[in-house]
């Protein structure tokens, strides 16, 4: 097995550290009142704090000291960043605008610190590994951003309200160190079949970013926001179904539809109906007698067909065939 060398070993550690520059210059961004670079500055920390913890995995340099400095950095660019951008946005932000940062920023403090503690945490059940613990910090640092994402792309309006921009921080921070699970990216898998749809997807999203930056960062946030019922019922799922902990996405979705049909009482049908003439003129044959031939009863001794003689009379069932015998 080979070893990994220093310098491997200090690449995840480094990325770190740019996400940390990175959420800090986001402050002196706002302080020079280049607010759509301080949004940029933030979005960077993030794809930068998405990407330490893959690439330490991969290079299986991992270590104690990086995921402190890891929590280290989330908490100063997603909680203390945010929280100064929107204080220093805001024209007359107040006693009550210094509080609500206040809040956004220890509450950030407190999510990440919980996280740590449960990824010592065995007693967790197999499936808890696929959802967050209340929003992530990257995802609540740029959600708190969203009111001056709005301002920057349609102007003044309800969304730049002083006292809603301080709520809305609040809430935002109330998710974060909730008990509501999240889906972890983590843990998605693609099929192999949508891979090419999803690079196409990627290339358009790529183009719209360029064009639309501000735009294509509020639906993203917007979307995930939307996601978070879909994950508490999806956990809430799992949690009653423990023979799905185990099995891959398209087996889950098997166990979910059977146990719907037999909720709604509802079974797939044996064959096709044909209604009308068609039914009349075409009838299938009954399952049970389909593949049974028809035997008749033995001839009478002494009838002209028992005798082998083919010149005897043949009485014909008119009513078997379907006919009447006409009258003269």
């Amino acid at each position: 097995m080979s070893r990994t060398t220093p310098g491997v070993r200090l690449l995840p550690n480094a990325i770190t550290v740019l996400a940390l520059c990175a959420g800090l210059s986001a402050v002196q961004f706002a302080l020079s009142g280049q607010y759509g670079l301080a949004i940029g500055a933030i979005g960077i920390a993030a794809v930068l704090d998405s990407l330490d913890g893959r690439i330490a995995r991969l290079l299986d340099a991992t270590s104690k000291m990086g995921a402190e400095l890891d929590s280290l950095s989330d908490a100063i660019s997603f909680g203390v960043a945010p929280a100064l951008v929107l204080y220093v946005w805001l024209p007359e932000p107040g006693k009550f605008g210094w509080v609500a940062a206040l809040i956004f920023a220890v509450c950030m403090v407190l999510r990440l610190a919980r996280f740590n503690t449960l990824l010592d945490d065995d007693e967790q059940p197999p499936y808890a590994s696929e959802f967050f613990v209340g929003v992530p910090a990257p995802a609540g640092g740029l959600l708190a951003l969203l009111p001056m994402m709005a301002t920057i792309e349609f102007g003044q309006g309800w969304w730049s309200s002083e006292v809603l921009v301080w709520v809305w921080t609040v809430a935002i921070s109330a998710l974060c160190i909730s008990r509501i699970p999240t889906l972890s990216l983590k843990k998605l898998k693609v099929p192999a079949r949508a891979v090419a749809p999803l690079l196409v997807v990627v290339g358009l999203a790529a183009a719209a970013t360029i064009q639309y930056p501000v735009v294509v960062l509020m639906s993203v946030l917007l979307l995930y926001l939307a996601h978070v019922p879909y994950a508490a019922r999806r956990y809430q799922w799992l949690a009653k179904h423990p023979e799905a902990w185990d099995v891959p996405a398209k087996e889950r979705r098997a166990i979910r539809r059977n146990r719907t049909q037999r909720r709604l009482g509802l079974r797939k049908p044996q064959f096709h109906k044909v209604a009308g003439a068609a039914r009349r003129a075409v009838k299938r044959p009954r399952a049970s007698t389909a593949h049974v031939p028809r035997v008749y009863p033995p001839e009478p001794l002494g009838s002209p067909r028992s005798r082998g003689d083919e010149r005897g009379p043949r009485r014909r069932n008119w009513r078997r065939i379907g006919l009447r015998q006409g009258r003269d």
